[in-house]
Protein backbone atom coordinates (compact mmCIF):
# COMPACT_ATOMS: atom_id res chain seq x y z
CA UNK A 1 0.00 0.00 0.00
CA UNK A 2 2.83 2.02 0.91
CA UNK A 3 4.23 1.70 -2.54
CA UNK A 4 1.29 2.54 -4.40
CA UNK A 5 1.02 6.09 -2.39
CA UNK A 6 4.60 6.34 -3.22
CA UNK A 7 3.96 6.10 -7.20
CA UNK A 8 0.56 8.44 -6.44
CA UNK A 9 2.98 11.03 -4.94
CA UNK A 10 5.55 10.73 -7.51
CA UNK A 11 2.94 11.07 -10.36
CA UNK A 12 1.23 13.87 -8.87
CA UNK A 13 4.73 15.48 -8.40
CA UNK A 14 6.05 15.00 -12.18
CA UNK A 15 2.15 16.25 -12.80
CA UNK A 16 3.03 19.40 -11.74
CA UNK A 17 6.25 19.47 -12.54
CA UNK A 18 4.56 19.45 -15.93
CA UNK A 19 2.16 21.92 -15.34
CA UNK A 20 4.51 24.52 -14.14
CA UNK A 21 6.77 23.91 -17.15
CA UNK A 22 3.90 24.58 -19.35
CA UNK A 23 2.33 27.70 -17.44
CA UNK A 24 6.38 29.40 -17.70
CA UNK A 25 6.36 28.34 -21.38
CA UNK A 26 3.17 30.07 -21.78
CA UNK A 27 4.10 33.32 -19.69
CA UNK A 28 7.42 33.88 -21.82
CA UNK A 29 5.94 33.91 -25.07
CA UNK A 30 3.20 36.13 -23.45
CA UNK A 31 5.57 38.77 -22.50
CA UNK A 32 7.70 38.01 -25.81
CA UNK A 33 8.52 41.76 -26.75
CA UNK A 34 7.97 41.45 -30.37
CA UNK A 35 5.34 38.90 -30.76
CA UNK A 36 2.94 38.60 -27.10
CA UNK A 37 1.81 41.00 -24.99
CA UNK A 38 4.64 42.38 -24.01
CA UNK A 39 5.72 44.30 -27.46
CA UNK A 40 1.92 45.40 -27.20
CA UNK A 41 2.47 47.09 -23.97
CA UNK A 42 5.28 48.42 -25.36
CA UNK A 43 3.77 50.12 -28.23
CA UNK A 44 0.97 51.31 -26.24
CA UNK A 45 3.35 52.94 -23.83
CA UNK A 46 5.58 54.63 -26.96
CA UNK A 47 1.91 55.62 -28.50
CA UNK A 48 1.05 57.18 -25.19
CA UNK A 49 4.00 59.62 -24.90
CA UNK A 50 4.01 60.56 -28.01
CA UNK A 51 0.18 61.72 -27.33
CA UNK A 52 1.05 63.21 -24.53
CA UNK A 53 3.54 65.93 -25.92
CA UNK A 54 1.32 66.09 -28.81
CA UNK A 55 -1.47 67.32 -26.73
CA UNK A 56 1.19 69.39 -24.68
CA UNK A 57 2.17 71.00 -27.79
CA UNK A 58 -1.44 71.99 -28.25
CA UNK A 59 -2.08 73.13 -25.49
CA UNK A 60 0.41 75.90 -26.10
CA UNK A 61 -0.56 76.31 -29.26
CA UNK A 62 -3.96 77.16 -28.01
CA UNK A 63 -3.22 79.62 -25.17
CA UNK A 64 -0.92 81.22 -27.72
CA UNK A 65 -4.33 81.38 -30.15
CA UNK A 66 -6.29 82.82 -27.67
CA UNK A 67 -4.24 85.78 -26.38
CA UNK A 68 -3.92 86.60 -30.32
CA UNK A 69 -7.54 86.60 -30.29
CA UNK A 70 -8.34 88.44 -27.10
CA UNK A 71 -5.66 91.26 -28.63
CA UNK A 72 -7.48 91.23 -31.81
CA UNK A 73 -10.90 91.80 -30.11
CA UNK A 74 -9.40 94.65 -27.88
CA UNK A 75 -8.35 96.55 -30.88
CA UNK A 76 -11.94 95.07 -32.91
CA UNK A 77 -13.57 96.97 -30.16
CA UNK A 78 -11.85 100.22 -29.96
CA UNK A 79 -11.95 100.42 -33.89
CA UNK A 80 -16.08 99.82 -33.38
CA UNK A 81 -16.24 102.65 -30.55
CA UNK A 82 -14.49 104.80 -32.92
CA UNK A 83 -16.97 104.35 -36.06
CA UNK A 84 -19.76 104.41 -33.47
CA UNK A 85 -18.45 108.23 -32.70
CA UNK A 86 -17.97 108.92 -36.48
CA UNK A 87 -21.33 107.72 -37.14
CA UNK A 88 -22.89 109.71 -34.53
CA UNK A 89 -20.90 113.09 -35.43
CA UNK A 90 -22.65 112.25 -38.79
CA UNK A 91 -26.25 112.93 -38.02
CA UNK A 92 -25.45 115.98 -36.59
CA UNK A 93 -24.16 117.75 -39.26
CA UNK A 94 -27.05 119.45 -41.25
CA UNK A 95 -27.84 118.08 -44.79
CA UNK A 96 -27.15 120.61 -47.42
CA UNK A 97 -29.21 120.41 -50.21
CA UNK A 98 -27.73 119.18 -53.46
CA UNK A 99 -26.24 121.64 -56.65
CA UNK A 100 -29.13 121.63 -59.33
CA UNK A 101 -27.73 119.72 -61.96
CA UNK A 102 -26.13 122.14 -65.10
CA UNK A 103 -28.71 121.58 -68.04
CA UNK A 104 -27.72 122.50 -71.45
CA UNK A 105 -28.68 125.55 -72.82
CA UNK A 106 -28.91 127.09 -75.94
CA UNK A 107 -26.32 129.53 -75.71
CA UNK A 108 -23.83 126.59 -75.03
CA UNK A 109 -22.09 123.99 -77.97
CA UNK A 110 -23.53 121.11 -76.63
CA UNK A 111 -27.02 121.94 -76.11
CA UNK A 112 -28.59 122.20 -79.83
CA UNK A 113 -26.64 119.41 -80.83
CA UNK A 114 -28.16 117.68 -78.06
CA UNK A 115 -31.73 118.61 -79.04
CA UNK A 116 -31.33 117.62 -82.43
CA UNK A 117 -30.10 114.23 -81.38
CA UNK A 118 -33.06 113.94 -79.44
CA UNK A 119 -35.44 115.04 -82.21
CA UNK A 120 -33.70 112.59 -84.26
CA UNK A 121 -34.09 109.61 -82.26
CA UNK A 122 -38.19 110.52 -81.28
CA UNK A 123 -38.58 110.60 -84.81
Amino acid sequence: MEMIADILLVAGALGAAFYCFVLARRLSRFNDLEEGMGGAVAVLSAQVDDLTRTLQAAQGTAVASTESLDELTERAEGVAKRLELMVASMHDLQEEPPEPAQTPTETSPVGPVFRRREMEGAA
